[in-house]
């Protein structure tokens, strides 16, 4: 939270290693008109700059779950969060999840058929 001291508390969730690690972080004000992701992050000592290669994919950092842009607003309390690479590409992943329930249906289709098909 905000204090007299002019700093701000916040929770820092890095999720790129197993299990995430939690920390309370407080970072000083002066000198800030507004505190932002990036600079927290910059204070952190996680990222130089918005160049910088550990967060140059996109969704690499948010808050409270929700994937922010490097100059969004930092509040007292908010919980900056940075997230792995992603394993397997969530779209590919459905696709191949209903291929695979099709998959099954149309066999079972086919098995139905021939049981009912009167044998000669």
């Amino acid at each position: 939270m905000a204090t007299k001291d002019q700093s701000i508390e916040i929770l820092l969730c890095d999720a790129r290693q197993d299990p995430p690690a939690l920390q309370i972080h407080r970072l000083p004000l002066k000198g800030v008109p507004k505190p932002t992701v990036g600079w927290a992050l910059q204070i952190l000592g996680i990222a130089n700059d918005q160049d910088d290669p550990v967060i140059s994919r996109k969704g690499c950092f948010g808050v409270f779950g929700k994937r922010k842009d490097w100059d969004s607003p930092l509040y007292a309390g908010d919980r900056l969060e940075l997230y792995a690479p992603l394993l397997i590409d969530p779209k590919s992943a459905r696709r191949k999840k209903a291929n695979r329930d099709k998959d099954s249906l149309l066999k079972a289709k086919a098995t139905r058929r021939r049981a009912a098909k009167p044998r000669t």
